[in-house]
């Protein structure tokens, strides 16, 4: 069983930053990916990006390359995700999950945070 929390959501300008954290207890080594997801109010749960626990593979949507960057605290169990240049478009609930496997799809991940609330002004 896997945990996941995350944290650092707020309003944000157009343009400036914001570091979202995921904290994951339980079993992280078990698990092979951690992956960022986000929901507009309105649409769907939309891919944003993944990290493996090593942190040595990351991908990222196209929509946030370049603006959007994935690392990871083993000592604290903790992934972040560091939005730069935020766009009102990516105002959102960002959530983190857990997969066992390599997965950029959504169904493929079985453990989700509560999520934590993005909200960026023009």
């Amino acid at each position: 069983q896997v945990q996941l929390v995350e944290s650092g959501g707020g309003l944000v300008q157009a343009g400036g930053p914001l570091s979202l954290s995921c904290v994951v207890s339980g079993r992280p080594s078990t698990y092979y990916v951690i992956g960022w997801f986000r929901q507009a109010p309105g649409e769907g749960r939309e891919y944003v990006g993944t990290i493996t626990w090593s942190g040595r593979r990351t991908d990222y949507a196209d929509s946030v390359k370049g603006r959007f960057a994935l690392s990871r605290d083993n000592a604290k169990n903790t992934v972040y995700l560091q939005m730069n240049n935020l766009r009102p478009e990516d105002t959102a609930a960002y959530f983190c999950a857990a997969s066992t496997a390599w997965t950029t799809e959504i169904n493929e991940y079985t453990f989700w945070g509560q999520g934590t609330q993005v909200t960026v002004s023009s």
